[in-house]
Protein backbone atom coordinates (compact mmCIF):
# COMPACT_ATOMS: atom_id res chain seq x y z
CA UNK A 1 0.00 0.00 0.00
CA UNK A 2 1.28 3.46 -0.82
CA UNK A 3 0.38 7.10 -0.32
CA UNK A 4 -1.12 9.17 -3.16
CA UNK A 5 2.34 10.38 -4.17
CA UNK A 6 3.67 6.81 -4.49
CA UNK A 7 5.77 6.66 -1.34
CA UNK A 8 5.20 3.75 1.05
CA UNK A 9 2.80 4.37 3.93
CA UNK A 10 4.55 4.90 7.25
CA UNK A 11 7.77 6.13 5.67
CA UNK A 12 9.11 9.56 6.56
CA UNK A 13 8.09 12.04 3.87
CA UNK A 14 9.55 15.47 3.21
CA UNK A 15 7.59 18.67 3.59
CA UNK A 16 7.50 18.97 -0.19
CA UNK A 17 5.99 15.50 -0.53
CA UNK A 18 3.45 16.28 2.18
CA UNK A 19 2.56 19.57 0.50
CA UNK A 20 2.22 17.86 -2.89
CA UNK A 21 0.03 15.17 -1.34
CA UNK A 22 -2.15 17.78 0.40
CA UNK A 23 -2.46 19.76 -2.84
CA UNK A 24 -3.47 16.65 -4.76
CA UNK A 25 -6.05 15.72 -2.15
CA UNK A 26 -7.47 19.26 -2.05
CA UNK A 27 -7.74 19.25 -5.83
CA UNK A 28 -9.56 15.92 -5.73
CA UNK A 29 -11.88 17.27 -3.03
CA UNK A 30 -12.73 20.35 -5.10
CA UNK A 31 -13.35 18.22 -8.21
CA UNK A 32 -15.60 15.88 -6.22
CA UNK A 33 -17.61 18.77 -4.80
CA UNK A 34 -18.03 20.25 -8.29
CA UNK A 35 -19.25 16.87 -9.55
CA UNK A 36 -21.70 16.70 -6.63
CA UNK A 37 -23.03 20.17 -7.43
CA UNK A 38 -23.52 19.18 -11.08
CA UNK A 39 -25.40 16.01 -10.10
CA UNK A 40 -27.68 17.89 -7.73
CA UNK A 41 -28.37 20.60 -10.32
CA UNK A 42 -29.19 17.92 -12.88
CA UNK A 43 -31.73 16.41 -10.47
CA UNK A 44 -33.32 19.82 -9.82
CA UNK A 45 -33.53 20.54 -13.57
CA UNK A 46 -35.15 17.15 -14.15
CA UNK A 47 -37.81 17.90 -11.51
CA UNK A 48 -38.44 21.30 -13.10
CA UNK A 49 -38.78 19.72 -16.54
CA UNK A 50 -41.27 17.17 -15.18
CA UNK A 51 -43.28 20.01 -13.66
CA UNK A 52 -43.27 21.95 -16.93
CA UNK A 53 -44.27 18.84 -18.85
CA UNK A 54 -47.21 18.19 -16.55
CA UNK A 55 -48.40 21.80 -16.91
CA UNK A 56 -48.03 21.56 -20.69
CA UNK A 57 -50.01 18.33 -20.82
CA UNK A 58 -52.75 19.84 -18.67
CA UNK A 59 -53.04 22.80 -21.02
CA UNK A 60 -52.92 20.69 -24.16
CA UNK A 61 -55.57 18.34 -22.81
CA UNK A 62 -57.85 21.18 -21.92
CA UNK A 63 -57.46 22.93 -25.26
CA UNK A 64 -57.47 20.04 -27.73
CA UNK A 65 -59.92 17.68 -26.07
CA UNK A 66 -62.68 20.11 -25.19
CA UNK A 67 -64.60 20.12 -28.47
CA UNK A 68 -64.51 16.39 -29.12
CA UNK A 69 -65.00 15.31 -25.52
CA UNK A 70 -67.71 17.87 -24.88
CA UNK A 71 -69.78 16.71 -27.82
CA UNK A 72 -69.32 13.00 -27.09
CA UNK A 73 -69.92 13.31 -23.37
CA UNK A 74 -72.86 15.71 -23.72
CA UNK A 75 -74.66 13.47 -26.19
CA UNK A 76 -73.88 10.43 -24.03
CA UNK A 77 -75.37 12.11 -20.94
CA UNK A 78 -78.39 13.20 -23.02
CA UNK A 79 -78.92 9.59 -24.18
CA UNK A 80 -78.78 8.28 -20.60
CA UNK A 81 -80.76 10.90 -18.76
CA UNK A 82 -82.90 12.72 -21.35
CA UNK A 83 -81.86 16.02 -19.70
CA UNK A 84 -81.64 19.31 -21.52
CA UNK A 85 -78.69 19.34 -23.98
CA UNK A 86 -77.19 22.52 -22.43
CA UNK A 87 -76.92 20.86 -19.01
CA UNK A 88 -75.25 17.86 -20.62
CA UNK A 89 -72.64 20.12 -22.26
CA UNK A 90 -71.92 21.82 -18.92
CA UNK A 91 -71.38 18.44 -17.24
CA UNK A 92 -68.95 17.34 -19.96
CA UNK A 93 -67.01 20.59 -19.59
CA UNK A 94 -66.84 20.09 -15.79
CA UNK A 95 -65.35 16.62 -16.31
CA UNK A 96 -62.62 18.05 -18.56
CA UNK A 97 -61.82 20.77 -16.02
CA UNK A 98 -61.45 18.14 -13.27
CA UNK A 99 -58.93 16.13 -15.32
CA UNK A 100 -56.94 19.26 -16.21
CA UNK A 101 -57.01 20.30 -12.53
CA UNK A 102 -55.57 16.94 -11.48
CA UNK A 103 -52.73 17.31 -14.01
CA UNK A 104 -52.08 20.87 -12.83
CA UNK A 105 -51.93 19.63 -9.23
CA UNK A 106 -49.29 17.09 -10.24
CA UNK A 107 -47.36 19.94 -11.88
CA UNK A 108 -47.55 22.01 -8.68
CA UNK A 109 -46.24 19.12 -6.57
CA UNK A 110 -43.23 18.61 -8.84
CA UNK A 111 -42.59 22.38 -9.03
CA UNK A 112 -42.44 22.57 -5.22
CA UNK A 113 -40.04 19.63 -5.10
CA UNK A 114 -37.80 21.30 -7.69
CA UNK A 115 -37.91 24.59 -5.78
CA UNK A 116 -37.03 22.87 -2.49
CA UNK A 117 -33.98 21.19 -4.03
CA UNK A 118 -31.03 22.83 -2.32
CA UNK A 119 -28.25 20.92 -4.06
CA UNK A 120 -25.92 23.85 -4.86
CA UNK A 121 -26.51 25.44 -1.46
CA UNK A 122 -25.48 22.22 0.29
CA UNK A 123 -22.30 22.00 -1.75
CA UNK A 124 -21.50 25.67 -1.14
CA UNK A 125 -21.91 25.13 2.61
CA UNK A 126 -19.63 22.09 2.42
CA UNK A 127 -16.97 24.09 0.56
CA UNK A 128 -17.17 26.89 3.14
CA UNK A 129 -16.85 24.36 5.94
CA UNK A 130 -13.79 22.80 4.32
CA UNK A 131 -12.22 26.24 3.83
CA UNK A 132 -12.93 27.11 7.46
CA UNK A 133 -11.26 23.95 8.69
CA UNK A 134 -8.21 24.60 6.52
CA UNK A 135 -7.94 28.22 7.70
CA UNK A 136 -7.96 27.13 11.33
CA UNK A 137 -5.41 24.36 10.79
CA UNK A 138 -2.20 25.00 12.66
CA UNK A 139 1.10 23.14 12.23
CA UNK A 140 2.08 20.68 14.89
CA UNK A 141 4.42 22.43 17.36
CA UNK A 142 8.02 21.21 17.46
CA UNK A 143 9.88 20.78 20.73
CA UNK A 144 12.03 23.70 21.81
CA UNK A 145 15.75 23.40 21.05
CA UNK A 146 18.23 23.56 23.86
CA UNK A 147 20.54 26.49 23.29
CA UNK A 148 23.55 24.70 24.80
CA UNK A 149 23.30 21.63 22.48
CA UNK A 150 23.81 23.69 19.30
CA UNK A 151 24.76 21.82 16.09
CA UNK A 152 23.65 18.37 17.32
CA UNK A 153 20.11 19.61 17.93
CA UNK A 154 19.99 21.37 14.55
CA UNK A 155 21.24 18.22 12.79
CA UNK A 156 18.61 16.06 14.55
CA UNK A 157 15.83 18.43 13.50
CA UNK A 158 17.15 18.57 9.93
CA UNK A 159 17.20 14.75 9.71
CA UNK A 160 13.65 14.43 11.08
CA UNK A 161 12.15 16.89 8.59
CA UNK A 162 13.78 15.51 5.45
Amino acid sequence: MSAPDGSPVGAERSIGQLFASATTEMSALVHDEIALAKAQLKQDVKRGATSGGAFSLAGALLVFSLPMLNFALAYGIRTWSHWNLAVCFLLSFAANVLVAGALALIGVVFAKKAKQGKGPQKVAASVKETAGVLQNAKPHPRPELDVDRGPQAIEAVARSSS
